[in-house]
C-alpha cells in the first residue's frame, strides 16, 4: 500500500520539483530511459526531495549519494541525463555527510562516464569539494590520482596550483590529511613532467619532510627518495642535482638537529630503493 502511495506521487507532475527551465513534460523525457522500469527509476529520484526526508528518512539523501555511482553503471553512460539533476542537487546538499558520500566516490563515476562526461560535469563538482570541509576534502584526496589520471594532460596540470592547499587544514592536528597527501603525491610523480615535478611537488615534499609528525615525515621520506628516482631518469638532469643541492643545504646543514637526522633518513631510503647509481650517491 505504501509502496502504492509513493508511486502515485512520484507520477504526480504537481510534485515533481524541477530547478531547470524545462517544462513538466520535457523535464520527465529527459529522465526516461528503458534499461530499468521507468517507476523503479523515478522512485530513485524522489530520493532527493526534501519532504521525504522530513517523512521518509532523515538519512535518505546519503543512501541516494551512496548508490549513485551503482545506479550510473546500471544505466550506462547514455543515460547520465537521467541522472545529472539529482547528482548535482547531492552535491550542494547542506548535510556534509551527503557531500562526502560523493566525494568518495567520484573517481569510480569517472570511469563510467568517460572522459568527456567527466570534464563537463564531474570536474565542476570536484573543484567545489576541494574547497569543502576537510570531511569532504579527505574523499577526493584519498583517490586524488585515480580522479586526475582520468583527465587530460591540460586539464591535469591546472591541478598543480592547489595541491599546496591541501597542505591547510581546519584542524592543524588533522595530520593523517597530511600523511595521505604524501602517499598520492607518491603517485602522481607518474602524472606529471619533471619540470612540474621540480616546480611544484618539490617544494611540498620538503614541507611535509619537516612536519611535526613522526609519521608524516617517514611517507614523505619515501616521497622525496622517489623524486630523485624519477629526477634522475628524466632527460634534463638539471633537475635531480639542484635537488640534491638543496636537500644538503636544506637538511644536511640544517642548525636544528631533527633537520640533519631528516637528512640521513633520506640518504637511507634513497640507498636502500637503489634510487640513484651508487657513484651518483656518493
Amino acid at each position: 500500500q505504501s509502496m502504492d502511495s509513493t508511486l502515485h506521487y512520484i507520477h504526480n507532475d504537481s510534485d515533481l520539483s524541477t530547478s531547470s527551465s524545462f517544462s513538466p513534460e520535457e523535464e520527465r523525457k529527459s529522465k526516461v530511459q528503458d534499461v530499468v522500469p521507468q517507476a523503479l527509476l523515478d522512485q530513485y529520484l524522489s530520493m532527493t526531495d526534501p519532504s521525504r526526508a522530513q517523512t521518509v528518512d532523515t538519512e535518505i539523501a546519503k543512501h541516494c549519494a551512496y548508490s549513485l555511482p551503482g545506479v550510473a553503471l546500471t544505466l550506462g553512460r547514455q543515460n547520465w541525463h537521467c541522472l545529472k539533476d539529482t547528482y548535482e542537487t547531492l552535491a550542494s546538499d547542506m548535510q556534509w555527510k551527503v557531500r562526502r558520500t560523493l566525494a568518495f566516490s567520484i573517481h569510480e563515476l569517472a570511469v563510467i562516464l568517460g572522459d568527456q562526461l567527466t570534464a563537463g560535469d564531474l570536474v565542476p563538482v570536484f573543484n567545489g569539494f576541494l574547497k569543502d570541509l576537510d570531511e569532504v576534502r579527505i574523499g577526493v584526496l584519498k583517490h586524488l590520482h585515480d580522479f586526475l589520471k582520468l583527465l587530460h594532460v591540460d586539464k591535469r596540470r591546472e591541478y598543480l596550483y592547489q595541491l599546496q592547499e591541501f597542505l591547510v587544514t581546519d584542524n592543524s592536528r588533522n595530520w593523517r590529511f597530511r600523511a595521505e597527501l604524501a602517499e598520492q603525491l607518491i603517485l602522481l610523480l607518474d602524472l606529471y613532467s619533471a619540470r612540474d615535478i621540480y616546480d611544484y611537488l618539490r617544494p611540498i615534499a620538503f614541507s611535509l619532510c619537516a612536519d611535526k609528525v613522526s609519521s608524516v615525515r617517514w611517507i614523505s621520506y619515501k616521497l622525496v627518495s622517489e623524486m630523485v628516482k624519477k629526477l634522475y631518469m628524466a632527460s634534463t638532469p638539471t633537475f635531480v642535482v639542484d635537488l640534491m643541492n638543496e636537500l644538503v643545504e636544506k637538511f644536511c646543514r640544517c642548525h636544528k638537529w631533527s633537520g640533519r637526522q631528516t637528512f640521513v633518513f633520506i640518504c637511507q631510503t634513497i640507498s636502500e630503493d637503489d634510487c640513484l647509481p651508487m657513484d651518483q650517491f656518493a
